[in-house]
């Protein structure tokens, strides 16, 4: 059946066709004109943003450049390099190690030649270790190779739980010649923290238990030693921390 209309009831209809029209062609405009403002803004930068797509090209063509022929090479370089120095140092050959020999590239020319690349990195740890070990060896210049060592071991960086620990420890020993026994403590706590393991924590605990002693901090030692013999029970220095315990304990009237 035909549906009429009354004319007032026309009249709204037709108002509400001409407002949706309006609406429909204002909407239009919009977004004619948002196109238009895009398209100007591109126009009028299109040779900065060339620019900038351009230089963003060349720096991954560098990049890619820099690891293929510069990056690369130079580790493999260092890499090839620095086994020869090693062995010195493992049949502590400290100062050879070094400082290098006719034959042999020593850890230092390795750090100013390779020092961003890996082996580079490494050579830091070992020249530390030398000149602790020099250091030892030679009182007349020992305070120069300690501070040397705290230098070359501060510059090291690794996520090896052993070798990080172990170079922690180091400067630890370095403070400790040095007549820094707060540093020295700080440090045998923070290699002992620094990566939980069996071997190392116990050892560096213990360190700090005796550093702290001789610091008058009976309740720090105490503390210390109390976590070998509760947590590394496995470990060697658990059959003699008891002893350390009861000397803290005496200390503190216990």
């Amino acid at each position: 059946m035909l549906k009429y209309f009354t004319f007032a009831q026309l009249n709204f209809l037709l108002e509400m066709a001409k407002q949706n029209y309006n609406q429909t062609e204002e909407n239009l405009a919009n977004i004619e004109e948002a196109v238009g403002r895009t398209e100007k803004f591109v126009e009028n930068n299109k040779k900065n943003m060339s620019y900038g797509v351009l230089a963003l090209f060349a720096v991954v063509i560098l990049y890619m450049g820099y690891q293929k022929y510069v990056s690369k090479p130079a580790e493999e370089a260092a890499y090839n390099t620095i086994w020869e120095a090693e062995q010195l140092f493992g049949n502590d050959q400290f100062a050879a190690a070094l400082n290098g020999n006719d034959d042999v590239v020593g850890f230092l020319s390795i750090i100013d030649e390779y020092g961003s690349t890996a082996s580079g990195n490494l050579a830091q740890y070992y020249a530390g270790i030398c000149y602790l070990n020099i250091a030892k060896n030679d009182s007349a210049t020992a305070t120069y190779n300690y501070e040397e060592a705290i230098d070359h071991l501060k510059s090291f960086d690794s996520e090896d739980i052993n070798i990080k620990a172990m170079s922690i420890g180091a400067i630890g020993d370095c403070m400790m010649e040095l007549g820094d026994k707060d540093g020295a403590a700080a440090k045998y706590v923070a290699a002992a923290n620094y990566k939980d393991n069996d071997l190392l924590t116990p050892m560096f605990l213990k360190k700090a238990g005796m550093t702290y002693s001789l610091l008058g901090d009976h309740d720090k030692a105490l503390e210390l030693f109390n976590r070998i013999k509760t947590d590394y029970f496995k470990s060697g220095e658990y059959a003699e921390v008891k002893k350390y315990i009861a000397r803290e304990e005496q200390f503190l009237g216990k």
